[in-house]
């Protein structure tokens, strides 16, 4: 639904920062904005206009929302949308369930040509309020000193908890790849606010408890869900009605043989991101949230981004017994300094 509060200018100029600025597209380049009967119009008009501005060509396609994400989502893909996709410069996917991970979405990638920008689910709400700042390149030096860390501390030891009940620890593996501020070279990006923590997923104990899910669907837990974790998924109790969905999830991401693993833990840190309980792109940016993956890691067969996501708040982190993160802040010292500025 589109939000008819927010500012006209702010959205104006938030869309021209993300085609201009943000994936530097240029005079005569195809742009392909992907929707669906969910999406927020207005985010998708606006985009289209700030294409238009900069003398791009931007075309909006729609889709029916899928009931499943990445690989999961091929069936339900058109085929003039998968082919569309293989012949643009610049994709902004709106869709929620997304498009990253489907069939159609390597198909793209391996054209070498197109840089695609995943915006699951965004809002013109959101859109102001993750791009709109002048102090756009202050969040992108907390962003690339967070993931210089995190891959610094590629081997060692970590721990999250939370208020809630969170307990885990993990090895730190597999270097989270960074977010360049200026998305200009073929790939996939996400937009800042996010630092992306991977796990040697059979070192992860403990357990997890979730606040949020993003299983079939987006959802704000009535009751906690609780993951326990030995390696491998051994149990999942509490959740409500939502305990049935995140099992079937769960299972199905791991190609029906069991819960899979923690696959990503991450650190949100963007400063003006808000929790909204719809907006999945802006959620898991809010300061302090993790935003926690299941199933099979990418590199291993039936892997992707087929994966059930959960939500958990205010963590705190240590790495190799520092603490880096107390109840969703930032205190190590370096980087502390950087988000003490917003």
């Amino acid at each position: 639904m589109s939000d008819s509060a927010t500012n006209t200018t702010r959205l104006a100029r938030a869309s021209d920062f993300v085609l201009r600025d943000l994936m530097a597209a240029k005079a005569g380049e195809e742009v392909i904005i992907t929707i669906d009967d969910a999406t927020d119009p207005r985010a998708a008009h606006v985009l289209a206009g700030a294409a238009s501005v900069v003398g791009a060509r931007p075309t909006v396609m729609e889709v029916p929302q899928m009931p499943f994400q990445g690989a999961l989502a091929d069936p339900y893909i058109p085929a003039p949308v998968a082919a569309a996709v293989k012949d643009c410069d610049v994709w902004l996917d709106l869709t929620f369930p997304y498009f990253s991970g489907s069939g159609p979405h390597i198909a793209a990638l391996e054209t070498g040509r197109v840089r695609m920008l995943s915006l699951a689910g965004l809002t013109s709400s959101s859109l102001v309020r993750l791009f709109d700042h002048p102090n756009y390149d202050d969040i992108h030096a907390l962003q690339a000193a967070v993931d210089q860390f995190i891959a610094a501390s590629e081997g060692e030891e970590a721990r999250v908890t939370t208020p809630v009940g969170t307990d885990v620890t993990f090895t730190l593996t597999k270097p989270a790849t960074a977010k360049p501020r200026v998305m200009d070279g073929s790939g996939t990006f996400t937009p800042l606010g996010s630092a992306v923590i991977h796990p040697l997923p059979e070192s992860v104990r403990g357990r997890v408890v979730l606040e949020a899910a993003f299983h079939e669907y987006m959802t704000v837990a009535h009751q906690p869900l609780v993951i326990d974790v030995d390696g491998k998924i051994t149990g999942l109790s509490g959740g409500g009605q939502d305990l049935r969905v995140m099992k079937r999830a769960l299972n199905r991401a791991s190609g029906g043989d069991g819960y899979g693993s923690i696959i990503h833990f991450s650190h949100a840190l963007h400063p003006y991101a808000r929790r909204t309980g719809s907006c999945f792109v802006e959620d898991i940016r809010v300061a302090g949230t993790n935003a926690v993956g299941f199933g099979i890691p990418w590199w291993e067969e039936g892997g992707g981004e087929n994966h059930p996501d959960g939500v958990i708040t205010q963590q705190s982190l240590w790495i190799s017994g520092e603490q880096i993160v107390k109840d969703g802040a930032l205190v190590h010292p370096e980087l502390a300094k950087l988000e003490s500025v917003f």
